[in-house]
């Protein structure tokens, strides 16, 4: 029996931040209150990302610039990993790089094959302040480091070079959302 809510159930869907938007490509502020605003920042970063269908949501992704990410993703081995992480540090990134289809909520329709490490460590806190250590593999490690990415101002087209940036920004321009 579950004795704890389903993370984003009180939480309300929040408007995207797309790709261009300034919250996007800068980097993100530390969070220093851990009151009940960040609970409802997190709570609504679940709903938000859950209602994209999503596996992982920076907050500056809903145009809030701090450092916080929320995550439910697969890993290797198929397990859901599922939680949250206030100002993570992307402490170990290894193993073999592979290029992998990524895509981002922010950049709705838009996939791309990207370079990442298939491990990844991440450290940070929870919203009630506690130590976290998040180490993920496969597809969790690419998630992690996209999601890390994010709150350094960045977008996985950051990590593209050549025919498949050109490519991934031909379809930036052709999508509705890019035409704004």
């Amino acid at each position: 029996m579950r004795n704890r809510p389903i993370p984003g159930s009180s939480g309300l869907v929040r408007a995207m931040s797309l790709f261009g938007d300034p919250v996007l490509h800068a980097p993100c502020e530390p969070v220093t209150d851990f009151g009940p605003s960040l609970t409802r920042l997190i709570e609504d970063m679940y709903a938000t990302m859950y209602a994209a269908k999503g596996v992982g949501l920076a907050a500056n992704q809903i145009g809030v610039p701090l450092r916080v990410f929320v995550y439910d993703c697969p890993d290797d081995e198929d397990v859901r990993r599922l939680g949250h992480v206030v100002n993570p540090r992307l402490v170990l990134a290894d193993g073999i790089e592979m290029r992998g289809p990524e895509g981002c909520l922010s950049l709705p329709g838009i996939e791309a094959g990207t370079p990442r490490y298939d491990h990844a460590v991440v450290e940070g806190v929870t919203s009630d302040g506690d130590p976290v250590r998040v180490d993920g593999t496969g597809f969790f490690a690419r998630c992690l480091q996209h999601e890390c990415d994010h709150l350094e101002g960045g977008v996985y087209l950051d990590r593209l070079t050549g025919l498949r940036r050109a490519r991934a920004l031909r379809a930036v321009r052709r999508a509705p959302w890019g035409r704004r």
